[in-house]
């Protein structure tokens, strides 16, 4: 399996809306800085997490951007399509 967290699948991320990724985004890193900051006073328990988090943040940028260049197609667009 890749490193991440198993909510922030490729598969799960493009069933989410932009606003509902941009709200894990904004999770996400703030639990990067947290972690960063626990990682510099040396209280950090799981380093791993660290890259973990920066891959999740890191695909989450990726799935914006496609959507962004229409590479891929957003979940509302998926069920108008199915409809007709």
């Amino acid at each position: 399996m890749s490193v991440g967290t198993e909510d922030y699948t490729v598969e799960k991320l493009n069933e989410k809306t932009d606003a509902e990724i941009e709200g894990f985004l904004k999770k996400s890193k703030e639990e990067l800085f947290n972690l960063r900051f626990q990682s510099a006073t040396g209280n950090l328990d799981n380093s791993s997490r660290l890259k973990a988090v920066r891959r999740d943040v890191a695909r989450m940028y990726t799935i914006l951007r496609e959507r962004e260049l229409g590479l891929s197609e957003r979940p509302e667009q998926n069920e108008t399509k199915e409809e007709e």
